[in-house]
């Protein structure tokens, strides 16, 4: 990356070569243009945040709107109107709204209701395994790192196991989706089966209520109180299926490849088992699965590090730079599992302030099994062909960071 126009361009765009190795190009933009204007596809005038302390900031900046209907022509350019049913829900709001739908399922994600499926979670990822082919290439993807938390979080709502095939189609269908009328297209039929499918299962367990946080849900919904609209109840176990597996499966995917990559990261992990936690903070710094939190938009004129942001325009918030400033983390593009004050609170990988990540002790937990019990099995696994490099996801603007692929040799022979 040689000039800032280039940086900016290459972020705007998504280019091939952006998507490869974002890295670069935070770099270039956290030293020259940290809060940086942009005109990106969907023609919303956007400015990106780049430097750590400038995003801590703006996470948890009232004056920065999550409420999509207070943005509803951008958030149609970008999403198309069928998006709108689907998104009323906390992600896309702001307090008092918010706190009262995020208070409803909190107690679900509780560090100690998260504990108490540890051993739901071994099972899961012991059975995945004993599927895998150990002595032929196979794909992590969708043999190990997708469906296991699709798995965790289907049964946690209550969808029936043979519809979570389904759910990770349609949502794979809305997450990658562009700006052309064709992906247009593709994203309005997955969004309309995943509202009428999640209408149609509401109204089932209404008849025939199960142990799920999908029942307990309709109880609130059915309640005296009114305390949950039928659209929001759609809407959130939409979100909750959605960024429940989503993301944990791409954090799972990028963690396999960067220990593979840094083998003497894993043997450190491997000879001091205590230090899974602290590798997993320091995998979602170094490269985790959101590298942006979701659009945010300015609801008065706002200056971050001397860039007036005006009213009305739209905000990315880059998490992977953030991770990654040197103003921050000492060799931040280096990674270190042994990373002194590797606590959880000192990367943004799981956002901060009041939209900070609901389900983040869910995928921690997720996590560390995964990588616990895939590398304690498979302690040769190997990429299938290391010197293919790996394939990232291109999409048309950086919400996730994963690979597009991961085939490994989980047991090479000799």
């Amino acid at each position: 990356m040689t000039t800032t126009q280039e940086a900016v361009a290459a972020a705007e765009r998504c280019t091939p070569e952006f998507r490869r190795d974002p890295h670069a190009v935070y770099a270039r933009l956290r030293a020259e243009a940290p809060v940086c204007p942009m005109r990106p596809p969907h023609g919303n005038e956007t400015y990106l945040i780049t430097r750590y302390e400038d995003a801590r900031a703006a996470l948890s900046d009232p004056r920065l709107s999550k409420d999509m209907y207070g943005a509803m022509d951008a958030y149609r350019r970008i999403f198309g109107d069928s998006s709108i049913a689907l998104d009323d829900n906390m992600l896309n709001s702001d307090a008092p709204k918010h706190t009262r739908l995020r208070r409803l399922v909190n107690s679900a994600f509780t560090p100690r209701r998260v504990q108490a499926l540890r051993p739901r979670i071994e099972q899961i990822v012991r059975e995945l395994l004993d599927a895998c082919p150990p002595r032929e290439p196979v794909d992590l993807l969708p043999a190990f790192a997708f469906p296991l938390p699709i798995i965790v979080i289907c049964d946690l709502l209550g969808v029936p196991a043979e519809d979570r095939t389904r759910m990770q189609r349609l949502s794979t269908t809305v997450a990658q989706t562009g700006f052309g009328e064709e992906f247009k297209r593709a994203q309005q039929r997955a969004e309309e089966d995943l509202h009428g499918y999640f209408t149609e299962l509401i109204d089932a367990k209404r008849d025939r209520p199960g142990d799920d946080l999908l029942s307990a849900l309709i109880a609130v919904r059915d309640g005296a109180d009114g305390s949950l609209t039928q659209n929001e109840l759609v809407s959130t176990a939409f979100l909750l299926m959605f960024a429940g597996h989503k993301t944990t499966a791409y954090l799972i995917g990028n963690a396999v490849h960067h220990l593979l990559c840094h083998p003497e990261q894993l043997s450190a992990v491997r000879e001091s088992p205590e230090l899974i936690r602290a590798a997993v903070e320091e995998l979602v710094r170094y490269d985790g699965s959101v590298e942006t939190a979701t659009f945010r938009y300015a609801t008065e004129d706002v200056e971050y590090g001397g860039t007036l942001i005006p009213k009305g325009a739209l905000v990315q918030i880059a998490l992977s730079s953030a991770n990654r400033d040197p103003a921050k983390f000492d060799s931040p593009d280096a990674l270190d599992v042994r990373r002194p004050g590797n606590a959880q609170d000192a990367h943004l990988g799981f956002g901060h302030g009041s939209h900070y990540c609901l389900g983040a002790p869910l995928a921690r937990l997720e996590t560390q099994l995964a990588l616990t019990l895939l590398f304690d099995r498979f302690p040769r696994m190997a990429l299938a062909d290391p010197a293919a490099g790996p394939r990232w996801l291109q999409v048309p603007f950086p919400a996730f960071r994963g690979l597009a692929e991961l085939p490994v040799v989980l047991d090479p022979a000799g």
